[in-house]
């Protein structure tokens, strides 16, 4: 395949999505943005840009999207699953109906994502799959943390088994588990300075090393911290 490659990244519309779909496209990769409001970004060029309704919680969403993206583009080569939720209670105390809300979007949606894009990876012999992790994915900080952490333990997990499932077909799963990210989420969570957190720009430098990395050089977890603490 000598055209661009294509990558659909969800939520695409602010944080840590948005950076790194400006840095993708810089580099000339194709993209594929899902958003639940859908709005090309004023550096987007519309010969290489697609804007997609994408909502996390909608079984049906993720195939719609991913069919849209072969329709325009005729390939998917990468998937970046950064769309994500926190809720800061804990585990006794959180509702049913927040639990189920958290894991749809926070697993359920990148898994239906993967499994939508799936037969367009498989093409190149080269696909790859991002998921936006989290160090709460490796550890429970706090009591408060604790629902999102059981979330992110499972998107840590999925990885792992998509991974496992596409590795013979050149698939190659990362999750990628970042602390705290200098974003709208982030700054809801603590009153952290932003400028001691990661930054955006900073994992997508990250994410675009590892979806350029060859077959051969498999990263399984990345993690990334802003702050010293235990080895995972």
């Amino acid at each position: 395949m000598s055209d661009p490659r294509c990558v659909m990244i969800s939520g695409a519309n602010r944080g840590i999505g948005a950076v790194l779909a400006k840095r993708l496209f810089d580099a000339g990769w194709c993209l594929s943005l899902g958003m639940r409001s859908p709005a090309m970004p004023d550096w987007a060029d519309a010969a290489r840009v697609q804007v997609c309704a994408y909502d996390a919680t909608d079984p049906a969403s993720a195939q719609v999207w991913a069919d849209a993206v072969m329709a325009r583009f005729g390939r998917i080569d990468a998937v970046v699953a950064n769309a994500g939720i926190a809720n800061p209670q804990d585990v006794v105390s959180i509702s049913d109906d927040e639990m189920n809300a958290l894991l749809q979007v926070n697993v359920m949606g990148p898994q239906r994502l993967a499994k939508a894009a799936w037969d367009g990876l498989k093409v190149s012999g080269q696909g790859r799959v991002i998921l936006l992790g989290s160090l709460s994915g490796k550890r429970v900080k706090s009591a408060r943390s604790g629902p999102y952490s059981v979330s992110k333990f499972a998107a840590v997990g999925l990885a792992h088994a998509l991974r496992h499932a596409g590795f013979d077909e050149g698939i190659r799963a990362t999750a990628v588990c970042p602390g705290f990210v200098a974003t709208d989420m982030a700054q809801s969570l603590t009153d952290r300075d932003t400028a001691t957190m990661t930054q955006p720009e900073d994992l997508a430098q990250v994410i675009e090393m590892l979806i350029n990395l060859p077959n051969t050089a498999s990263v399984a977890e990345f993690h990334v911290n802003c702050q010293l603490e235990e080895s995972f």
